[in-house]
């Protein structure tokens, strides 16, 4: 909390403290305000303490007042540590409103502390002035030149008496003695100005203070805050009015770099992701519309490695380079290349007749970066893997474009890299719709509606029963496993799963219903788990299931990564037979079957339909290796002919039985 009140805080004053310090700060202040709240009775006190100390932080305005009312009225009242506080909302209330005539009250005593200090020193030099005209114009000559701010002195027929050196620069030349004071006052502030200028005369204030803007030479305006106050003679009355102005074009230029800066990457220097989803607003407006936009959403391939091997600093270096050629890229192109988090880069082009198109451009940009670049003596090149969405839909909102955008990037990065991707709204539509199923996959698990269904396994040649497999079974999807991994729900559910399917083995083999193999398939997420094999042993514990009894499968391709073959072997010492899923019959396939000690391949959907020759030539170079093969996903008797004259040993799938609960499965398994 105190880190938002700072990062607000900072985005609209100026305070002479670093972020850290400013942060440490208000760190301090919010303890104390917590302390306050936390009292048997409520002492406003140190709100109003604090609405102080922020005045004599510097230059913090209204509207630093406004986000500090905004942080504390919202984030007080929702801390945990007052859940349950009584009358808390009142103690809150009473406490802004402290700190609000806190801060009220001492800035209101710093601006009247700066008027009577000047106010003094000028009339003491103009009593001086009296005594020894000389002297006292030399005194007065030096306070105010001295001061950067600018000072009129302006008589009460409204014409300048004199004028410092300051005032001249602000206003890009010096008044001359007899100018009206509405001479120097841009149009648009002349009616603040005259009734600024009545309260004071009338002495219905001591001081007006604000923000105005006066005329600087013919064709420009200067920014400032005037003050204007009553100058008084020895008797006390009236004579001169002095205005000083404080100069807010240096104070509106460092707003300005602020602003830039929240709005741009500090490393790159290009627009960031607030500031790229801002204008891509403007540009489908305004988008010719039959040509439109092409948004690429980039992503540096093989970055993590870079900076993994040569360290953080190489990695940064290598960003701004991407940055500087991405940038030059597109420079003949009405567009804007922006850096989004890490390694991931946006590009909006605003197409025209000449613009290339979506390959081409791709081309260009993987082409340019695989020249290597030099970065502390290493070579370096890169590639980049893309999400494209063509021509949108002007009416799209922005944050729905580039989430089209990511989704297609993913998409492109599911097997290679340096790949790019168009999005289609038919696969968005199915995506959500996963999505959307994943999301509440957790309250359908809860309440009872994903189970477990079994699935026999068959010896193809003679159809005799091999053993069964369990799968997680949801009515409302087919990819139930997929969807849970996706969100990670598959740890808790696939240990779920292996102890459902464990004990439902042991209670038929109780029962002396059946004894048989039972097989459980793992997805890309549990492979990689590093308590898998904590998991499996706990369980095959608790149910009493013989570890040989039960065969888990991994996908194939999920062995490069770390953890997968490392856990599969153990799970093999404990004497749990493994099997690899997806099993495509390719060379880089069979090797794995040498390394480790795997009984049992999972030939994929897609390839038994082929029926590919090439592949079926393969499976006797698995049977050397001691692995019997089963195909997945048999519709048809003449698919399983097929495969059964290939050689093939095991089979699952529709001809051989569809997956149903426990009770119905028995009754169709022998």
């Amino acid at each position: 909390m105190a880190r938002k009140w700072s990062y607000l805080l900072s985005s609209v004053v100026v305070v002479a403290l670093s972020r850290e310090e400013l942060d440490a700060e208000l760190g301090d202040q919010l303890d104390a305000l917590c302390a306050a709240l936390h009292g048997e009775t409520f002492d406003p006190a140190p709100f109003e303490e604090v609405g102080e100390r922020l005045v004599a932080l510097g230059y913090v305005n209204e509207p630093g007042l406004k986000r500090t009312v905004d942080v504390l009225g919202k984030g007080l009242l929702a801390l945990d540590e007052f859940r349950g506080t009584d009358q808390l909302a009142v103690r809150v209330v009473g406490g802004i409103g402290a700190l609000t005539c806190g801060f009220s009250a001492a800035r209101a005593r710093v601006i009247l502390d700066q008027q009577e200090s000047m106010q003094r020193s000028l009339l003491k030099a103009t009593h001086d002035a009296q005594r020894d005209q000389r002297q006292s114009e030399a005194k007065f000559e030096g306070i105010a030149i001295s001061s950067t701010n600018g000072i009129l002195i302006v008589g009460l027929d409204g014409k300048v008496v004199w004028a410092n050196d300051a005032i001249g620069e602000i206003l890009g030349r010096r008044p001359e003695q007899g100018t009206r004071i509405m001479e120097l006052v841009a149009p648009n502030s002349v009616v603040v100005f005259r009734e600024m200028m009545e309260k004071v005369l009338g002495e219905r204030d001591d001081f007006e203070r604000e923000p105005m803007q006066l005329l600087r030479g013919e064709d420009d305006l200067a920014k400032v805050t005037l003050t204007v106050s009553l100058l008084r003679d020895g008797e006390n009355k009236p004579s001169h009015v002095l205005v000083v102005a404080d100069d807010d074009t240096e104070l509106a230029l460092l707003q300005g770099e602020l602003r830039r800066q929240s709005l741009h990457d500090v490393l790159t220097g290009l627009p960031n992701r607030q500031f790229f989803t801002t204008h891509l607003e403007t540009v489908l407006r305004r988008a010719d519309p039959d040509l439109g936009v092409t948004v690429f959403h980039l992503d540096l391939d093989a970055f993590g490695l870079v900076c993994n091997s040569l360290g953080g600093r190489v990695g940064e270096k290598l960003l701004q380079h991407v940055a500087r050629r991405l940038r030059a890229l597109m420079s003949r192109e009405q567009s804007m290349v922006a850096r989004f988090d890490g390694d991931e880069f946006g590009i909006v082009v605003e197409n025209s007749a000449t613009t290339p198109d979506v390959a081409t451009i791709m081309t260009a940009i993987n082409a340019d970066l695989a020249e290597p670049v030099f970065v502390d003596d290493h070579g370096l090149a890169v590639s980049v893997s893309a999400g494209v969405v063509e021509r949108p839909s002007p009416d799209v909102e922005p944050t729905e474009l580039l989430r089209m955008a990511d989704l297609a990037l993913r998409q492109a990065k599911k097997d290679q890299r340096g790949q790019w991707q168009l999005f289609h709204s038919n696969e968005s539509t199915a995506d959500r719709r996963d999505a959307a199923l994943a999301v509440v996959m957790p309250g359908a698990w809860e309440q009872g509606d994903v189970g477990v269904c079994y699935q026999p396994v068959r010896v193809l040649a003679t159809g005799e029963l091999a053993g069964v497999e369990a799968v997680l079974h949801w009515d409302l999807s087919d990819r139930c496993a997929a969807l849970a991994d996706s969100t990670g729900l598959i740890l808790p559910m696939g240990e779920w799963l292996i102890r459902i399917a464990a004990g439902q083995a042991q209670w038929w083999r109780q029962r002396g219903e059946l004894d048989a193999q039972f097989g459980v398939r793992l997805t890309r997420h549990q492979s990689t788990d590093a308590d898998l094999v904590s998991r499996v042993t706990k369980v095959l514990a608790e149910t009493g299931m013989p570890p040989e009894r039960l065969t888990l499968s991994m996908p194939v391709g999920v062995l490069g990564e770390s953890g997968a073959a490392e856990n599969l072997g153990r799970l093999a010492d404990r004497g749990v037979r493994i099997a690899l899923d997806d099993f495509g019959l390719g060379p880089r396939d069979l090797v794995w079957l040498t390394e480790l000690p795997v009984v049992s391949v999972l030939v994929p959907r897609d390839l038994v339909r082929r029926q590919d020759m090439r592949s079926a030539a393969l499976i006797p170079a698995v049977h050397d290796l001691g692995v019997n093969l089963c195909v997945d996903g048999i519709e048809t008797e003449d698919q399983a002919q097929w495969w059964a004259e290939a050689g093939a040993d095991l089979a699952i799938g529709p001809r051989f039985g569809s997956p149903e609960n426990a009770g119905d499965v028995l009754k169709n398994l022998l």
